[in-house]
């Protein structure tokens, strides 16, 4: 077989509770096939998407896999809000395929198209009009008396938080095998740049553009002098440790979709995954126009594109 008759394949993710989403898996699902692409699905969202062997030609192709369901695929079209999409980096996690996010959330601000543009962006990818962007992802690890207990990994977040709402953690949070400071509180965030629109954004956190190659930390209601966002070098290890004689116990969430419970004593180790996650872009526009259309921002008033065409006609010094 040569080159240009390959299979091309495209995972299809889905939000299947809604109707409209449903909907719209439908409308990919056929026009996909119809332009000769093999759509694959996890097995769940085929049953709920009610797609067999008989409703498209040629039927799609159906996997069990958790974390690789993305192996051999060119691209996983992801139809949901940002939710969805950390599901489809689960999917995709081994085979590190690109996410093309199709927002049907709220600000979703992983997604890259609209679903008024559903025809336009299923030209691009039958067109191959799309580039990827690898993005920061955390490894995080959790010990007990210097036991594995935990292992995963978080594309926008880790974060420590209490268990019980009546009841702080105490918490000492160290960077590079040195402690930084020790708090009560209610958590602490560990984000990347893609997470620092997320929680690490409702927490008070910076944002960070995704260019950046960094890790944060923010604690969360922290009864201390010292309580301030950080922004920590890609190379460091970060460590939060729940205190040994303090009663109350902690949750670790990654992504808000993996939970550990955490006793006291527990060690979260947070460093920068070896893996990361890819982001397929149809819009080359910068981070800064997506940020203000996200978040609606005021930017009336701006000068800067008149002052640049004074300088490209000379009225200005350069």
């Amino acid at each position: 077989m040569s080159a240009t008759d390959e299979v091309r394949r495209v995972l299809l993710v889905a939000h299947t509770a809604r109707e409209d989403i449903r909907d719209l898996a439908h409308e990919f699902c056929r026009s996909l096939t119809r332009h000769g692409l093999q759509v694959r699905l996890v097995t769940a969202d085929a049953r709920q998407l009610g797609l067999g062997a008989d409703d498209v030609d040629p039927p799609v192709e159906v996997t069990d896999s958790a974390t690789d369901a993305g192996r051999g695929c060119e691209l996983a079209v992801v139809l949901g809000g940002d939710g969805t999409i950390l599901r489809a980096a689960e999917l995709t996690r081994d085979s590190i395929t690109p996410l093309l996010g199709v927002n049907l959330g709220h600000v979703g601000f992983l997604a890259e198209a609209e679903p008024e543009d559903a025809e336009l962006t299923i030209a691009a990818i039958v067109a191959r009009r799309y580039t990827a962007e690898d993005r920061l992802t955390l490894d995080v690890t959790v010990y007990r008396d210097k036991e594995l207990v935990a292992h995963t990994f978080a594309l926008n977040e880790a974060s420590v938080e209490k268990a019980a709402r009546q009841r702080m953690i105490e918490v000492v949070v160290g960077v590079d095998g040195r402690p930084v400071s020790r708090w009560g509180c209610d958590g602490v965030v560990c984000a990347t740049p893609t997470g620092s629109t997320a929680y690490n954004f409702s927490a008070g956190g910076p944002i960070v553009w995704p260019g950046v190659d960094a890790m944060l930390i923010v604690p969360l209601s922290a009864h201390a002098l010292f309580a301030r966002p950080m922004v920590i070098a890609p190379g460091s290890v970060i460590v939060v440790e729940l205190l040994e004689h303090v009663d109350g116990t902690g949750v670790l969430w990654c992504d808000g979709r993996r939970m550990v419970d955490l006793p006291a004593g527990a060690r979260i180790e947070v460093r920068r995954g070896a893996t990361p996650v890819r982001l397929a872009r149809l819009d080359p526009a910068p981070f800064t126009d997506r940020l203000v259309a996200k978040f609606a921002l005021p930017v009336q008033g701006w000068r800067g594109a008149a002052e640049q065409r004074r300088r490209n006609r000379g009225g200005l010094d350069a």
